[in-house]
């Protein structure tokens, strides 16, 4: 059987931890969802989206009903979780836990999926942050909640998976408007784009800063773009571009395996 190949990182890789930037590696979706997609809210075969994520499961050791994501609304909201769950998905972008044997994660095809870990307190998170969620607080929100479950942001470890990086990520001015109303320092994530009145958007770069500002003790980018590695990774984007009616979502997740 084809395995999942995912993506891992040596400052994750701690006593007692486990965790995974999935990839479409090692999957059984077909057509434009082909691989290893995990997203509950795509529209490819339900068969495949679950048999996709029991694979995710088994590789981090948790049955399929403990690797957990959110219904994911593009939001500040963190919870907390302590088991799996008893009915509809929660709304909200970021998870955290100090429960052994759940692995919490979020999906993505180019906003920042970003896990993090206080080895020491036993507590881990993970949130999905795309431009809104990373401008409205959802990272540091994180951090919040990791230190309501007993953790110190100056000892967690943040990791961003695959992204869309600045190469591909072109905005108009309003989005830029937005960014320089708030604080015009900002505007160092843009740079000029070919088309009048556009820029390049460096949304890696921006999740690092907010994680720092927020006081966060290290960060790490895995530096691996969405939309130009189509092979490995689902691009929202990259789908958009040539008109395609759906795309498959990445899940990275962590788990406390004691």
């Amino acid at each position: 059987m084809n395995r999942p190949s995912p993506v891992t990182v040596p400052e994750l890789d701690l006593p007692g931890i486990r965790h995974a930037f999935f990839t479409r590696e090692g999957g059984v979706s077909e057509g434009i969802h082909a691989g290893l997609n995990g997203g509950l809210g795509s529209n490819d075969a339900p068969e495949a989206v679950r048999e996709n994520r029991r694979r995710m499961a088994e590789h981090l050791g948790v049955g399929p009903d403990r690797l957990l994501n959110l219904w994911q609304i593009h939001s500040a909201d963190v919870i907390a979780v302590n088991g799996p769950w008893t009915g509809d998905r929660p709304k909200a972008d970021g998870l955290v836990t100090r429960t052994p044997g759940l692995a919490i994660g979020a999906a993505s095809a180019d906003c920042g999926p970003v896990l993090f870990a206080d080895a020491e307190a036993r507590v881990i998170g993970a949130c999905h942050s795309g431009w809104k969620g990373a401008f409205t607080g959802v990272l540091a929100n994180t951090l919040d909640a990791m230190e309501t479950l007993g953790a110190s942001r100056s000892r967690i470890t943040a990791v961003l998976g695959p992204t869309i990086s600045r190469h591909a990520y072109e905005v108009g001015p309003e989005f830029t408007a937005r960014f320089e109303e708030r604080d015009p320092d900002l505007l160092r994530f843009f740079t000029p784009s070919e088309r009048p009145g556009h820029a390049m958007f460096d949304l890696p770069a921006f999740i690092g800063a907010e994680l720092g500002r927020a006081g966060v003790g290290r960060f790490v980018d895995t530096g691996l773009c969405t939309y130009a590695d189509e092979t490995r990774f689902y691009s929202y984007r990259r789908t958009t571009h040539r008109g395609e009616p759906d795309y498959g979502r990445l899940i990275s997740a962590i788990v406390l395996t004691r």
